[in-house]
This record gives C-alpha cells, structure tokens and sequence, in this order.
C-alpha cells in the first residue's frame, strides 16, 4: 500500500508542474502576468518591539504619501496604498502614453494592544515607511473588597 501512495504523490505532483507550466504558457503567450506586479511587488513588513512601543518599518517606493491609508485598531495595523504610473513616449509622429495603476493592502495582527490615538507615521524621501505605536500600559489589579453580611 505505500507503494501505491507513494505513485499517487508523484503522479500529483507531475501533473501540477504541468498544470502551473501551462498557465504560464498561456497567460505569457497572451502579455498577461499570472501574478499581478502589485501583488508580488507587495512590501515585506518589518515589525520590532522596544520596551514602550512596536515600530514597524516598510519600503514603500514609488509611492505618494497621500496615497497611503493607515489604519490602527487597538491589535491590528492595515496599511493600504495605491501607485500610478504614467509614461509617455513619443516616436514616429505618435504619442504613446501608458498608465500603470495597482493597489496593495497588508494587515499586521500586532502581538500586543497599542494606544491607537498615540500612534505615529513617518515617510522618508527614500520610500520608507515607519510606524510607531506606543503599547498600553498593563491594566493594575484592582483589589475588591468583600462586604460581610
């Protein structure tokens, strides 16, 4: 019987290279990228924690700084953006104009609560983003007094 496993894997796997082959075939034949830019030039999200805060650090470029949204719950970062492109080329007695456009979102589940009316943004000339959200304070025990009746 594990032979028999064993063939089926193989087999599987084989006809997903060939599946994955021909869409790539297709979708190339065709000027149709398989996987959009956007999506896989999406930024990787830096995140480090200090005592006090949790800062996160992204390079974001190519990218106006009105076109970022940042959003903050008390555990969850959202950080949307949308770039615009536009080239024009002119030969021939042609203009030949081209606008790219994409969005990207990522969503961070923090490990801790922040002080989401505290949190700050930063976008350097460079195209990297920082985020700096200071953590809640741990809440203090409160002790409860029993009444005796």
């Amino acid at each position: 019987m594990p032979r028999l496993i064993l063939w089926k894997d193989e087999q599987m796997g084989k006809l997903r290279r060939d599946m994955d082959r021909l869409y790539h075939r297709v979708y190339g034949e065709f000027g149709i990228p398989l996987i959009s830019t956007t999506l896989r030039d999406a930024p990787f999200m830096d995140l480090s924690e200090t005592e006090d805060n949790l800062i996160v650090r992204t390079k974001i470029s190519n990218i106006d700084p009105k076109d970022l949204d940042i959003s903050v719950t008390r555990d969850t970062l959202r950080v949307n953006a949308r770039s615009r492109k536009e080239r024009v080329d002119e030969t021939g007695g042609y203009r030949y104009t081209r606008r790219q456009r994409g969005s990207y979102s990522r969503t961070l589940q923090l490990p801790c609560r922040v002080e989401v009316d505290d949190v700050k943004a930063t976008y350097s000339k460079e195209g990297i983003l920082n985020i700096v959200m200071p953590k809640c304070k741990p809440e203090k025990a409160r002790k409860i007094e029993v009444d005796v009746t």
